[in-house]
């Protein structure tokens, strides 16, 4: 559990595991004889894909940020992915347990990033995971999930947030908003239209949870996108206008599917290459 403080701000990692992906998926039109230097795959050319959520005590509230895959996956998807599903093993490990959480913010709807939003409980009834909290997601992405295309549909589980927002326990927000004192949302189109960062600031600190925008450190390159990425040129600029800010104001960068690394300073080598140094 990587912890470490950020001002008046503690963070820690919490994984919800791993899972198998095609490399080709996660590196989109990169070939392999370049991807594969950053990252090893097996013979099926898989890569391992890591599953972040990062935990925030202010002293005031715990917020959660993204839930990883949950436990609600159907078997056709089991077969593709696995079914990690740690999380909530983790958090109790760390001595958080699910009524400890404040807030819950997702930076996005796929189930990858919002599974653990909510369970099946003994009756098979979906219900929140975190019964205390407050839940926040973009506006644009639920509008966006209720019809997806035909390319991105599975992608989308209702069952992760529908009944977080008929109940009411869910915001939908539209991007900019600051959550509570010291974390806010800030569009970064690209991965999806409606995408948000969350990003955290305490006594002249800041980190930023970047989401897929910047997946894992082998994607710092502006050019290295994902295959899943709806809108790769707008990838592209999202990432320089995140680097104009987060570069120059040396912002801790968090990656959401990065096994080993789950977060790092992403700085300008001496030839203009993007590296990444571990804190």
């Amino acid at each position: 559990m990587p912890t470490r403080t950020l001002g008046d701000f503690e963070l820690s990692i919490f994984s919800d595991g791993t899972y198998p992906l095609d490399g080709g998926a996660l590196f989109g039109v990169i070939p392999k004889i370049m991807w594969s230097r950053r990252v090893s795959s097996d013979d099926k050319n898989y890569v391992t894909v890591g599953l972040n959520s990062l935990l925030i005590r202010t002293g005031q509230q715990t917020v959660l940020v993204e839930t990883g895959m949950g436990s609600k996956l159907s078997e056709r998807m089991i077969k593709f992915y696995g079914q990690p599903a740690q999380l909530l093993k983790n958090l109790a490990a760390g001595g958080i347990a699910p009524e400890d959480i404040d807030i819950v913010i997702n930076s996005h709807l796929h189930f990858d990033h919002c599974g653990w939003n909510t369970v099946r409980d003994a009756s098979g009834k979906v219900v929140p995971t975190f019964p205390r909290a407050k839940y926040f997601a973009p506006q644009g992405e639920w509008e966006y999930g209720q019809h997806p295309s035909e390319r991105d549909t599975i992608s989308y589980i209702p069952d992760n947030y529908e009944p977080l927002i008929k109940s009411g326990q869910m915001t939908l927000l539209k991007g900019g908003e600051e959550i509570v004192p010291g974390i806010s949302v800030q569009t970064f189109p690209g991965h999806t239209a409606s995408m948000q960062a969350v990003v955290i600031r305490s006594q002249g600190e800041t980190a930023c949870y970047i989401s897929d925008l910047i997946p894992t450190t082998a994607h710092i390159d502006i050019s290295w996108g994902m295959a899943f990425d709806l809108y790769p040129l707008q990838t592209i600029e999202s990432r320089k206008e995140y680097y104009a800010q987060s570069v120059t104001e040396k912002w801790l960068t968090v990656f959401t599917h990065d096994p080993l690394t789950p977060w790092a300073y992403v700085e300008k080598d001496p030839i203009g290459k993007m590296v990444a140094r571990n804190p």
